[in-house]
């Protein structure tokens, strides 16, 4: 591909260089100049940890033939200026990879929490109406019976517009992609236009990207405002809200008769009817417009019900059956790290779960309190680098909620760990005032209370080694996530792995 015809979208403030008029072929495009090879873009997008302007040379010496860049520099390649190379990135990317979002069904779904289950449960359902899905989420991306790990939940734009080519190419009918609030405030979906849009909820988190409230909804509403193709004849609905949610509320308002509402408590389109909710999973019926559809589902807990009416909703709005729904929520199974349950408990309920935030921590240990007829156990913490603000209400929520709260480490990154910890436990402290030992959980402990362990195995250990029969233990934060996040290095760290082996030594001696 030429550099003209790479660059003919973009809104460009100044061609300057040893040779502007030059137009080169196009062999790759880079915002990392490590990847740089001949005949490369490089595209010097300003980060949180460095600047890309910094490694234009290095890029060059590298053979890039052309810089995209908002600055002046004086390099032996074309320069490109523009107002915003983040926003260059992704139109150069979807170009260069031929435009692949408009071969396939793009459905998005954003929210606070839920997205990863909804996603999944799409997944299924999809599969189940004789499609070819593909997903891109935080778990992994995946399609064709392929899974590729990934280190964030919406990826840069290059890496995206590179994963849908592959999706195309491979004959993926419908991608499903969690949209994070990052990736619309980071122009990392431009260039993609949704058929199908999915609003789960909107609770405090990313305060430290978004500064407050306001600034992280007007992100996330972009989705639907900015993003999604508009309701037509052939396609009159084409969003999925969440009506119990304030922000979903005002979000029907402005996109009207193009939204499906959901509602548990509420008035809605799609509404549960007849629910069972137990430790076995969620079984009843989802009322529709015109119909009803009976379904069972292994997943747990409230919450997972508004994720899997949201799912039914996104499954209409794509003329997916009744009969495919009801096969698709069968078919989806725990969904990794959200509220999966660890199988070798014996006595013991053990759960993990991704919450780590206020709304999603409240949400699980909620709904293991009605179902747990013993004492329930929480262990958690709060990431490092990461909105401080929420660490106090965390804490407050997790000793309200639980008999016994053990606070930890959770991804410290850069911060002190028992800076965190004393943040948290502030908030732990307005419920509990009572601090118990390792060794008074050892010898059995009486009422309620709280503890501290900065080692999450060890936190792990002592929360697992003090329940009992007919008690559960939830292992919050982290679910999925195979590492731990130190200030200098990341290790390995599955938090169900270490459950695993805690009852596994506890059942070798006898415990």
């Amino acid at each position: 591909m030429k550099l003209s015809s790479l660059t003919d979208q973009l809104t460009v403030e100044a061609t300057t260089g040893i040779q502007p008029s030059v137009d080169p072929d196009v062999k790759a495009v880079c915002y990392d100049s490590r990847k740089v090879i001949p005949g490369a873009v490089f595209v010097a997008i300003e980060g949180f940890a460095a600047d890309g302007h910094r490694f234009i040379p290095a890029a060059v010496k590298q053979g890039a033939v052309a810089v995209v860049c908002r600055n002046p520099v004086m390099v032996d390649a074309v320069v490109i200026r523009v107002a915003d190379p983040r926003a260059a990135l992704a139109l150069l990317s979807s170009r260069f990879y031929g435009q692949p979002a408009g071969e396939m069904i793009l459905v998005g779904v954003t929210g606070t929490n839920g997205k990863t289950t909804v996603t999944y449960l799409l997944e299924q359902m999809l599969k189940k109406a004789g499609h070819r899905p593909g997903v891109v989420g935080t778990i992994n991306y995946r399609y064709a019976g392929k899974a590729l790990d990934n280190p964030v939940t919406t990826p840069e734009s290059l890496e995206l517009q590179a994963i849908l080519r592959q999706m195309a190419d491979a004959g993926v009918t419908h991608a499903v992609m969690e949209v994070s609030s990052h990736a619309l405030d980071l122009h990392r979906v431009d260039g993609c236009r949704y058929d199908a849009a999915v609003f789960t909820n909107l609770t405090q988190d990313h305060l430290d990207h978004h500064g407050d409230m306001d600034r992280y909804w007007a992100c996330k509403k972009r989705l639907f405002v900015d993003f999604l193709k508009p309701a037509d004849a052939d396609h009159p609905v084409r969003a999925v809200v969440n009506g119990d949610d304030p922000r979903g509320q005002e979000l029907v308002r402005v996109l009207g008769a193009a939204a499906l509402r959901t509602a548990i408590y509420g008035d809605g389109d799609i509404l549960p009817f007849a629910v069972i909710r137990d430790l076995a999973g969620i079984r009843g019926s989802i009322v529709i417009p015109g119909g009803e559809i009976p379904f069972a589902s292994p997943l747990v807990g409230e919450f997972n019900l508004e994720n899997i009416l949201s799912a039914a909703g996104a499954a209409l709005v794509l003329g997916i059956p009744p009969v495919a729904i009801a096969a698709g929520i069968d078919a989806t199974p725990c969904v990794p790290g959200r509220l999966e349950r660890i199988a070798e408990g014996g006595e013991r309920t053990i759960f993990v779960d991704y919450a780590h935030t206020p709304d999603a921590l409240e949400n699980a240990i909620a709904a293991l309190r009605t179902l747990t007829p013993g004492r329930l156990i929480t262990v958690f913490g709060c990431g490092g680098d990461r909105d401080n603000s929420k660490r106090p209400i965390m804490g407050e929520i997790a000793a309200r909620l639980s008999d016994l709260a053990v606070v930890s480490s959770d991804n410290p990154r850069s911060e002190d760990p028992l800076t965190i910890i004393a943040q948290v436990e502030a908030g732990v402290r307005q419920v509990y005032t009572r601090r118990l030992s390792t060794d008074a959980l050892k010898n059995g402990w009486q009422g309620n209370g709280y503890m501290v362990e900065p080692d999450r195995r060890a936190a792990i250990g002592a929360a697992i080694g003090a329940a009992r029969k007919n008690d559960a233990v939830l292992i919050a934060g982290k679910g999925h996530e195979t590492y731990q996040i130190l200030a200098n290095e990341t290790i390995h760290f599955d938090d169900r792995e270490v459950a695993r082996q805690v009852l596994a030594a506890m059942n070798e001696a006898g415990a």
